[in-house]
């Protein structure tokens, strides 16, 4: 996503040191790698299966990337255990990656009937099944609403309560839509929030961000520049407000008054590019 619109905004210097927070398939890592001469990188990821894809695309380059297996918010560990002088650039893209939803059977989908599996990081001990099977429903409409701001959370919390044991991914989406008010024209599947709720609480994603907002700036060396791509309002706000209050600070400088959007061809391009939004700091 936005890969010309990072670079531009990376200002990338040869000698430089990077962390791409976010791998996935190497998306972003690769052009900046391309880019180094004597620099580093660091590809960071929390999924083992996007992390070899990675690995395997960035061989041309490999004595200047480091590989990491770690969640992003794990950033300040990860540069003090490779002694990393302070780094020039940070990339976080936020949000499930195209492999994963391309991935039938991490479930991350509802176009397959696929486990209720939903985990970035195959070590994580919670899956969206337990949550779905097994939560009471006043807590599972508490997530549907807090984590993805879902309007009919109670309808479809009853609803899928009552439908259990629910089977695979398909079966939830079929109960979800079953019962989720239409309002005015539907743009999205009628189960997207629910996924996104249970995919939000499985991977501990609010927490997670909260986390790398706060531990970043201490790995940013002066005039670093920190970018951050997120895809819905949850991601994006938390982001806008931890920027706006490390420029208050006199810490940062805040570069995006307002945010980058991807362009009409991009978006003809891949539609998954629709609800991307960048925001980019500098270190003072």
């Amino acid at each position: 996503m936005l890969v010309a619109e990072v670079l531009e905004r990376l200002r990338i210097r040869p000698e430089g040191t990077y962390i791409d927070a976010t791998t996935g398939t190497a998306g972003h890592a690769i052009e900046i790698a391309a880019r180094l001469t004597t620099g580093r990188l660091v590809a960071i990821d929390r999924d083992p299966r996007a992390l070899e894809i990675a690995r395997e695309r960035l061989k041309p380059y490999q004595e200047k990337v480091a590989f990491v297996h770690a969640e992003f918010s794990k950033i300040g560990e990860v540069a003090a255990e490779l002694k990393l002088p302070p780094v020039q650039g940070v990339l976080a893209d936020l949000g499930v990656s195209s492999l994963e939803l391309d991935s039938p059977d991490r479930g991350f989908s509802f176009r397959w009937a696929a486990p209720l599996d939903m985990r970035m990081n195959p070590d994580t001990p919670m899956t969206a099944d337990e949550i779905v099977n097994h939560w009471p429903e006043r807590e599972l409409a508490n997530l549907l609403y807090q984590k993805a701001e879902e309007r009919d959370s109670r309808r479809i919390a009853r609803a899928i309560v009552r439908a259990r044991p629910i089977r695979d991914t398909a079966h939830l989406a079929t109960v979800v839509a079953g019962v989720r008010k239409a309002r005015g024209r539907q743009k999205l599947q009628p189960a997207t929030k629910t996924f996104l709720a249970l995919r939000n609480a499985v991977n501990r994603e609010e927490e997670e961000l909260e986390q790398f907002l706060s531990r970043t700036p201490a790995t940013l060396a002066s005039e670093g520049r920190w970018i951050i791509l997120s895809y819905h309002s949850l991601e994006d706000r938390p982001v806008k407000r931890a920027f706006q209050q490390l420029e208050r600070e006199g810490s940062f400088r805040v570069l995006t008054r307002k945010v980058i959007v991807p362009g009409e061809e991009e978006i003809r391009m891949n539609p998954r590019a629709r609800s991307a939004k960048m925001r980019v700091a500098e270190k003072i």
